[in-house]
């Protein structure tokens, strides 16, 4: 049977966050969190009407409001128009209001608490099947750049090898040219050395 939903509330960034979800885990992996809010104090569980109905008729749907605002959470949300003072590089805790209200608790219904329940499954498991598509992508994307990355590899160690055959070429001819030229030069010594001979003795 479907866990009962609870919401949960944060302050990320930006922006107010709030989710119905089964259990803060659940809260927490919505968010994308990478830590846990709720022992920093950065979480917490709400019963304000308003916030609960928001995600009550949007089970599993993280809803957002700019920072620090009381307007209603939705799935989409402007970036607060007054960020001085707001560093977005931390979670801020959830703000406490200086009269703290005490809601009723929310009547209970089962067919009405089946329901949300179903609908966070659908919505966790949509999410799900998102993730995976986009870790599917990063995959094939990987697997096309190691592709790219092996083809100009192969490219570069073929043309080093024709170029290290070229020079070992070159250097063979080289070495053989210097063979040529030193028996060119001693043969040269032995005709000069013999012609050298033939002219003292003429001039004798």
């Amino acid at each position: 049977m479907p866990r009962k939903l609870k919401t949960y509330q944060t302050s990320l960034g930006f922006f107010d966050q709030a989710i119905a979800a089964p259990s803060m885990k659940a809260a927490l992996e919505a968010w994308g969190a990478d830590s846990n809010l709720f022992h920093q104090g950065v979480a917490t569980e709400t019963d304000d009407p308003e916030i609960v109905a928001a995600t009550m008729a949007k089970p599993g749907v993280v809803l957002r409001r700019p920072v620090g605002s009381d307007g209603p959470f939705k799935e989409s949300a402007e970036l607060p128009t007054d960020l001085a003072g707001h560093d977005a590089r931390r979670p801020g805790k959830v703000r406490a209001k200086s009269r703290p209200k005490k809601h009723p608790p929310r009547k209970s219904d089962d067919k009405t608490d089946r329901k949300a329940a179903l609908a966070f499954e659908r919505e966790q498991a949509r999410r799900d099947s998102e993730r995976r598509k986009e870790e599917a992508a990063r995959e094939k994307e990987r697997e096309r750049r190691e592709k790219v990355v092996a083809k100009a590899q192969a490219a570069l160690d073929k043309a080093r090898r024709e170029h290290e055959g070229k020079v070992s070429a070159l250097e063979a001819e080289r070495a053989a040219l210097d063979e040529r030229a030193e028996a060119e030069e001693t043969r040269w010594e032995k005709q000069k050395a013999k012609l050298d001979g033939a002219l003292r003795r003429a001039r004798e």
